[in-house]
Protein backbone atom coordinates (compact mmCIF):
# COMPACT_ATOMS: atom_id res chain seq x y z
CA UNK A 1 0.00 0.00 0.00
CA UNK A 2 1.31 3.58 -0.73
CA UNK A 3 0.77 6.32 1.31
CA UNK A 4 1.13 10.00 -0.19
CA UNK A 5 0.98 12.67 2.68
CA UNK A 6 0.74 16.08 1.46
CA UNK A 7 4.06 18.14 1.43
CA UNK A 8 1.93 21.32 2.16
CA UNK A 9 0.09 19.89 5.42
CA UNK A 10 0.74 21.32 9.19
CA UNK A 11 1.90 24.76 10.29
CA UNK A 12 1.89 27.12 8.17
CA UNK A 13 4.04 30.35 8.45
CA UNK A 14 1.37 32.08 10.62
CA UNK A 15 1.06 29.62 12.93
CA UNK A 16 4.20 28.25 12.89
CA UNK A 17 5.43 31.86 14.20
CA UNK A 18 2.28 32.15 17.00
CA UNK A 19 3.30 29.22 18.22
CA UNK A 20 6.95 29.60 18.38
CA UNK A 21 6.30 33.14 19.95
CA UNK A 22 4.90 31.22 22.92
CA UNK A 23 7.40 28.50 23.45
CA UNK A 24 10.18 31.42 23.42
CA UNK A 25 7.91 33.52 26.11
CA UNK A 26 7.77 30.34 28.15
CA UNK A 27 11.71 30.33 28.86
CA UNK A 28 11.73 34.13 29.95
CA UNK A 29 9.91 32.46 33.15
CA UNK A 30 7.12 35.10 33.86
CA UNK A 31 3.70 34.28 34.31
CA UNK A 32 2.12 33.58 30.10
CA UNK A 33 -1.31 34.47 28.82
CA UNK A 34 -2.66 33.84 25.08
CA UNK A 35 -6.09 35.75 24.07
CA UNK A 36 -7.92 32.88 22.96
CA UNK A 37 -6.43 29.28 22.54
CA UNK A 38 -2.93 30.24 20.40
CA UNK A 39 -4.42 27.97 17.55
CA UNK A 40 -6.72 26.02 17.30
CA UNK A 41 -5.67 22.52 17.95
CA UNK A 42 -6.11 21.27 21.42
CA UNK A 43 -3.03 19.08 22.00
CA UNK A 44 -0.91 22.01 21.10
CA UNK A 45 -3.01 23.92 23.89
CA UNK A 46 -2.51 21.53 26.61
CA UNK A 47 1.54 21.43 26.01
CA UNK A 48 1.40 24.86 26.74
CA UNK A 49 -1.10 24.61 29.75
CA UNK A 50 1.09 22.03 31.23
CA UNK A 51 3.91 24.43 31.13
CA UNK A 52 1.88 27.52 33.09
CA UNK A 53 0.35 29.05 29.41
CA UNK A 54 -2.89 30.45 30.76
CA UNK A 55 -5.98 31.25 28.16
CA UNK A 56 -7.78 34.33 28.38
CA UNK A 57 -11.19 34.21 26.64
CA UNK A 58 -12.51 37.59 27.61
CA UNK A 59 -11.39 41.11 27.98
CA UNK A 60 -12.61 41.83 31.15
CA UNK A 61 -10.75 39.04 32.70
CA UNK A 62 -7.28 41.11 32.31
CA UNK A 63 -8.75 43.32 34.92
CA UNK A 64 -7.85 40.26 37.46
CA UNK A 65 -4.16 40.32 36.60
CA UNK A 66 -1.77 42.59 37.53
CA UNK A 67 1.77 41.33 35.97
CA UNK A 68 3.11 38.65 33.24
CA UNK A 69 2.63 38.86 29.43
CA UNK A 70 -0.46 38.52 27.36
CA UNK A 71 0.35 37.04 23.55
CA UNK A 72 -2.37 37.80 20.66
CA UNK A 73 -2.75 34.71 18.58
CA UNK A 74 -2.54 34.07 14.79
CA UNK A 75 -6.22 35.09 14.39
CA UNK A 76 -5.52 38.61 15.49
CA UNK A 77 -8.33 40.96 17.75
CA UNK A 78 -9.71 43.57 17.14
CA UNK A 79 -8.52 47.16 17.24
CA UNK A 80 -10.35 47.69 20.66
CA UNK A 81 -9.62 44.70 21.99
CA UNK A 82 -5.49 45.51 21.17
CA UNK A 83 -6.14 48.93 22.50
CA UNK A 84 -7.36 47.91 25.67
CA UNK A 85 -4.81 45.26 26.06
CA UNK A 86 -2.20 47.82 25.09
CA UNK A 87 -3.72 49.90 28.25
CA UNK A 88 -3.32 46.81 30.65
CA UNK A 89 -0.46 46.05 33.11
CA UNK A 90 0.62 43.25 30.83
CA UNK A 91 2.97 43.06 28.43
CA UNK A 92 1.78 42.69 24.69
CA UNK A 93 3.14 40.54 22.39
CA UNK A 94 1.67 40.69 19.04
CA UNK A 95 1.95 37.27 17.14
CA UNK A 96 -0.84 38.31 14.58
CA UNK A 97 -0.15 36.10 11.32
CA UNK A 98 1.52 38.98 8.74
CA UNK A 99 -1.28 38.36 6.34
CA UNK A 100 -3.98 38.82 8.49
CA UNK A 101 -2.66 42.18 9.78
CA UNK A 102 -2.86 43.25 6.22
CA UNK A 103 -5.94 42.51 6.22
CA UNK A 104 -7.03 44.94 9.03
CA UNK A 105 -5.14 47.88 7.99
CA UNK A 106 -6.77 47.50 4.26
CA UNK A 107 -10.30 47.32 5.84
CA UNK A 108 -8.90 50.43 8.22
CA UNK A 109 -7.85 52.83 5.73
CA UNK A 110 -10.84 52.12 3.40
CA UNK A 111 -13.58 52.23 5.72
CA UNK A 112 -11.86 55.41 7.32
CA UNK A 113 -12.51 56.73 3.08
CA UNK A 114 -16.24 55.81 3.47
CA UNK A 115 -16.37 52.26 1.33
CA UNK A 116 -18.81 49.57 2.43
CA UNK A 117 -16.87 46.76 3.75
CA UNK A 118 -17.66 42.88 2.94
CA UNK A 119 -15.45 40.31 4.58
CA UNK A 120 -15.79 36.79 3.13
CA UNK A 121 -15.25 34.24 5.94
CA UNK A 122 -17.07 32.12 8.43
CA UNK A 123 -18.99 34.85 10.77
CA UNK A 124 -18.33 33.24 14.11
CA UNK A 125 -14.85 32.29 13.27
CA UNK A 126 -12.31 34.65 15.36
CA UNK A 127 -10.09 35.86 12.57
CA UNK A 128 -13.10 37.60 10.99
CA UNK A 129 -14.51 38.96 14.46
CA UNK A 130 -10.85 40.83 14.22
CA UNK A 131 -11.39 42.14 10.81
CA UNK A 132 -14.73 43.39 11.35
CA UNK A 133 -13.39 44.67 14.71
CA UNK A 134 -10.98 46.93 12.13
CA UNK A 135 -13.95 48.15 10.45
CA UNK A 136 -16.10 51.13 10.78
CA UNK A 137 -20.03 50.90 10.63
CA UNK A 138 -20.79 49.62 7.14
CA UNK A 139 -18.92 46.62 7.51
CA UNK A 140 -20.83 42.65 7.03
CA UNK A 141 -20.09 39.42 6.83
CA UNK A 142 -20.86 36.98 4.05
CA UNK A 143 -20.75 33.42 3.91
CA UNK A 144 -22.75 32.01 1.32
CA UNK A 145 -24.60 32.63 -1.87
CA UNK A 146 -27.83 33.44 -0.78
CA UNK A 147 -26.01 36.15 1.30
CA UNK A 148 -24.22 37.50 -1.45
CA UNK A 149 -27.20 37.68 -3.27
CA UNK A 150 -29.37 39.18 -0.74
CA UNK A 151 -26.52 42.00 0.28
CA UNK A 152 -27.71 45.55 -0.73
CA UNK A 153 -26.61 49.03 -0.83
CA UNK A 154 -28.42 51.98 -0.67
CA UNK A 155 -25.95 54.45 -1.63
CA UNK A 156 -23.24 54.51 -4.64
CA UNK A 157 -20.18 54.53 -2.00
CA UNK A 158 -17.59 51.63 -3.11
CA UNK A 159 -17.88 48.60 -1.75
CA UNK A 160 -14.16 46.76 -0.37
CA UNK A 161 -14.33 43.22 -0.32
CA UNK A 162 -11.45 41.01 1.59
CA UNK A 163 -11.64 37.26 2.51
CA UNK A 164 -10.83 35.19 5.37
CA UNK A 165 -6.92 33.88 5.13
CA UNK A 166 -8.34 30.34 4.72
CA UNK A 167 -11.28 30.49 2.09
CA UNK A 168 -11.74 28.49 -0.48
CA UNK A 169 -10.75 30.57 -3.67
CA UNK A 170 -13.33 28.86 -6.09
CA UNK A 171 -16.69 30.15 -3.15
CA UNK A 172 -14.55 33.39 -2.95
CA UNK A 173 -14.67 33.80 -6.83
CA UNK A 174 -18.52 32.77 -6.94
CA UNK A 175 -19.42 34.99 -3.90
CA UNK A 176 -17.68 38.09 -5.93
CA UNK A 177 -19.16 37.28 -8.76
CA UNK A 178 -23.08 37.57 -7.13
CA UNK A 179 -21.62 40.95 -5.24
CA UNK A 180 -20.21 42.38 -9.05
CA UNK A 181 -23.52 41.57 -10.88
CA UNK A 182 -25.29 43.89 -8.76
CA UNK A 183 -23.89 46.65 -10.77
CA UNK A 184 -22.19 48.11 -7.66
CA UNK A 185 -18.56 49.60 -7.89
CA UNK A 186 -16.93 46.57 -5.81
CA UNK A 187 -12.90 46.57 -4.94
CA UNK A 188 -11.98 43.15 -4.54
CA UNK A 189 -8.73 42.77 -2.42
CA UNK A 190 -8.17 38.86 -2.86
CA UNK A 191 -6.61 38.11 0.87
CA UNK A 192 -6.83 34.68 1.09
CA UNK A 193 -3.27 33.47 1.75
CA UNK A 194 -1.33 31.43 -0.80
CA UNK A 195 -0.21 29.01 1.60
CA UNK A 196 -4.16 28.06 1.91
CA UNK A 197 -4.41 27.90 -1.89
CA UNK A 198 -1.79 25.47 -1.96
CA UNK A 199 -2.98 23.36 0.31
CA UNK A 200 -5.99 22.98 -0.85
CA UNK A 201 -5.11 22.59 -4.19
CA UNK A 202 -2.53 19.80 -3.30
CA UNK A 203 -5.52 18.19 -1.27
CA UNK A 204 -7.53 17.60 -4.05
CA UNK A 205 -5.25 16.43 -6.59
CA UNK A 206 -4.01 14.06 -3.73
CA UNK A 207 -7.79 13.21 -3.10
CA UNK A 208 -8.98 12.57 -6.50
CA UNK A 209 -5.93 9.79 -6.94
CA UNK A 210 -6.24 7.60 -3.78
CA UNK A 211 -8.59 5.16 -2.28
CA UNK A 212 -8.80 6.90 1.57
CA UNK A 213 -8.19 10.08 1.75
CA UNK A 214 -7.21 11.28 5.60
CA UNK A 215 -7.44 15.30 6.74
CA UNK A 216 -6.13 15.86 10.41
CA UNK A 217 -7.01 18.38 12.32
CA UNK A 218 -9.05 20.02 15.86
CA UNK A 219 -12.78 19.48 14.91
CA UNK A 220 -12.48 23.58 15.54
CA UNK A 221 -10.28 24.65 12.82
CA UNK A 222 -11.92 25.63 10.08
CA UNK A 223 -8.93 25.72 7.68
CA UNK A 224 -9.22 21.82 8.07
CA UNK A 225 -13.09 21.90 7.77
CA UNK A 226 -12.35 23.45 4.30
CA UNK A 227 -10.02 20.81 3.62
CA UNK A 228 -12.36 18.12 4.13
CA UNK A 229 -14.69 19.38 2.02
CA UNK A 230 -12.37 19.70 -0.63
CA UNK A 231 -11.39 16.04 -0.18
CA UNK A 232 -14.93 14.42 0.08
CA UNK A 233 -15.99 16.27 -3.49
CA UNK A 234 -13.12 13.84 -4.92
CA UNK A 235 -12.54 11.19 -2.50
CA UNK A 236 -15.80 9.43 -1.13
CA UNK A 237 -13.96 7.57 1.57
CA UNK A 238 -12.52 10.87 3.41
CA UNK A 239 -11.59 10.76 7.09
CA UNK A 240 -11.93 13.83 9.58
CA UNK A 241 -9.10 13.05 12.51
CA UNK A 242 -7.68 14.74 15.12
CA UNK A 243 -5.02 12.41 16.02
CA UNK A 244 -4.40 8.56 15.22
CA UNK A 245 -6.75 7.80 18.01
CA UNK A 246 -9.38 8.10 15.64
CA UNK A 247 -8.55 6.46 12.89
CA UNK A 248 -9.79 2.32 13.04
CA UNK A 249 -7.60 -0.73 12.43
CA UNK A 250 -7.89 -2.50 9.43
CA UNK A 251 -10.53 -0.31 7.50
CA UNK A 252 -12.69 -2.27 5.13
CA UNK A 253 -12.12 -2.67 1.88
CA UNK A 254 -8.51 -2.94 -0.11
CA UNK A 255 -6.45 -0.32 0.33
CA UNK A 256 -3.65 0.72 -2.81
CA UNK A 257 -3.61 4.49 -1.81
CA UNK A 258 -4.23 6.82 1.06
CA UNK A 259 -3.29 9.78 0.78
CA UNK A 260 -2.86 12.37 4.19
CA UNK A 261 -3.48 16.10 4.33
CA UNK A 262 -3.50 18.51 7.93
CA UNK A 263 -4.65 21.62 8.41
CA UNK A 264 -2.51 24.33 9.13
CA UNK A 265 -2.62 24.06 12.99
CA UNK A 266 -1.83 20.55 12.91
CA UNK A 267 1.61 19.73 14.07
CA UNK A 268 4.30 17.27 12.63
CA UNK A 269 4.64 15.19 15.30
CA UNK A 270 0.73 14.38 14.73
CA UNK A 271 1.01 13.84 11.07
CA UNK A 272 4.01 11.12 11.39
CA UNK A 273 1.87 9.69 14.11
CA UNK A 274 -1.01 9.17 11.60
CA UNK A 275 1.32 8.23 8.49
CA UNK A 276 3.30 5.79 10.69
CA UNK A 277 -0.08 3.90 12.09
CA UNK A 278 -1.87 3.90 8.87
CA UNK A 279 1.55 2.10 7.37
CA UNK A 280 1.18 -0.34 10.23
CA UNK A 281 -2.22 -1.46 10.67
CA UNK A 282 -3.47 -0.55 7.04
Amino acid sequence: METIVAKSAGFCFGVKRAVDTVYSEVEKGENIYTFGPIIHNKEVVADLESKGVRVINDIRDIRDIDEGVVVIRSHGVSKETASLLQQSPLRVVDATCPFVKKIHRIVEHDSLAGNHIVVIGSRNHPEVSGIIGWCGADACVIENAEEASAYKIDDDKDITVVSQTTFQPVKFKELVEILQGKGYNVNVVNTICNATIERQEEARSIASSVDMMIVIGDSKSSNTQKLYEICSRECCCTKYVQTKDDLEVDPRGSLRRVGITAGASTPKKIIEEVQNYVRINF
